[in-house]
């Protein structure tokens, strides 16, 4: 579709979304009023940066029900974020809005040329957290046999893609990785023995070293889907087979790209915080949600043809950032340094803790298999090599401490990449 024919669909669009949040939703009508903001002089998509904003908090102070724009007698499905650091957030789903979500991940299986023809192998959890779900009804309106296999129980699993030939796999990227070096343990050849083609991973940002070594070991393709609970789930945006950023459902979903500090709207091809406003969800509609998340919007079409306008891969999440004696760190940042070793692997975890009130930060990094771990000598040479580039290329001071390999734990769900233990001084 011409852009400019998908920019009057979003525009109806969030004429109405405003507006039902406004007659419908008691903190949007107290919010917009206090911002100034009136819903029925919309005239254009640049007006909407005259709303206020919509944070995880809002969404916390209103739990359970307090964003529902519908009668719950018309919510067919409820859905949770994990509450680790508060209260949950709370995403409501009618009929209308379980096939957008539904259509909108089978965007992604449809970019891998998916369809009837493919198993799709689906463990993300099932359950409150949308992964499962949000992949499974992907699976199902784009076709495919589609395996509710969720997480856990990976000798199973293993053997259900070698013996259902599953040719999609969807969950977490470290799960994934996890899958692979278990088959590989078990005598398993996955790039003979699966039938995967490729692979749809989300929920957790993962560096471009990092996928080539899954594409290595499985043998397929990786592709990078965003989503959170507060918007839909898995879907809002997906890669194609370019892997060159993720397809945003503009449809479905207006974008907008913040300087964090300011809340001023950046223009396409600066890094920024992701804002994103619903377009035609019914049952919890946000607009301007600050998800947190650091990318871009990617100029110029994507070679795939799509004229879907794409976001690029994640930079990492504002509350991601570390702040080491004043220096602001991504753990991204970090792995891109790491994969600039061929000695060490993919897993690794930061470790904060504090000294004399003073933040100390770890990093606690594998070595590749063929690395000789009983070399005192190699291993305190490569520490210093890693330090000395961390230092170099963040200009902040990183200890490093190669561990044994298989020491850092492995998750079935998302990976635990940062431990904050500065709760005791040390």
């Amino acid at each position: 579709m011409p852009h400019d024919k998908l920019e009057e669909i979003q525009l109806e669009g969030i004429k109405k979304t405003v507006i039902s949040c406004y007659e419908n939703v008691a903190f949007y009508h107290d919010t917009f009023d206090e911002a100034g903001f009136d819903p029925y002089t919309v005239k254009s998509l640049d007006d909407i940066a005259k709303a206020p904003f919509t944070t995880k908090q809002d969404l916390r102070d209103n739990y359970p029900f307090g964003m529902f724009a519908v009668p719950r007698s018309d919510v067919r499905e409820i859905h949770m974020s994990s509450g680790t650091t508060g209260i949950a957030t709370v995403g409501g789903y009618t009929e209308h809005d379980l096939k957008i979500w539904g259509d909108c991940f089978a965007r992604g299986i449809e970019y891998a040329d998916g369809g009837e023809d493919d198993v799709c192998h689906v463990c993300y959890g099932y359950g409150l957290f949308t992964g499962g779900l949000g992949a499974h009804y992907g699976g199902v309106a784009a076709g495919c046999m589609t395996i509710p296999m969720s997480a856990g129980n990976t000798e199973r699993q293993i053997r259900v893609l070698r013996e259902m030939g599953s040719t999609i796999l969807c969950c977490t990227p470290s799960y994934a990785m996890y899958i692979a070096d278990t088959a590989i343990a078990m005598g398993i050849d996955p790039k003979k023995e699966f039938r995967l083609r490729v692979g749809i991973h989300g929920a957790e940002a993962f560096s471009d070293n990092f996928r080539r070594e899954l594409e290595k070991k499985l043998g397929y393709r990786v592709l990078d889907v965003y989503g959170l609970t507060e918007t839909m789930g898995p879907g809002v945006a997906i890669e194609c087979m370019e892997q060159n950023g993720l397809h945003l459902a503009e449809d479905h979903f207006y974008a907008e790209i913040i300087d964090p500090n300011t809340g001023e709207v950046l223009p396409d091809g600066e890094w920024g915080e992701l804002v994103i406003t619903t377009i035609d969800r019914e049952a919890t509609p946000v607009v301007r949600y600050r998800t947190r998340d650091i990318t871009r919007i990617l100029p110029g079409t994507c070679a795939c043809g799509r004229t879907h306008r794409r976001i690029d891969r994640l930079h990492g999440r504002t509350d991601d950032m570390l702040i080491i004696r004043g220096v602001n760190v991504f753990p991204s940042q970090i792995e891109d340094v790491m994969k600039t070793f061929t000695q060490i692997s993919s897993w690794y975890q930061i470790e904060l803790t504090r000294k004399n009130h003073l933040d100390v930060v770890t990093l606690k990094v594998e070595p590749n298999p063929e690395f000789n771990f009983d070399e005192v000598r190699a291993i305190e040479q490569l520490q210093r090599s890693i330090q000395a580039r961390l230092k170099s290329a963040l200009s902040v001071g990183i200890r490093v401490r190669l561990v044994e390999p298989k020491s850092i734990p492995r998750s079935e769900g998302k990976a635990v990449r940062v431990l904050d233990l500065r709760g005791d001084d040390q």
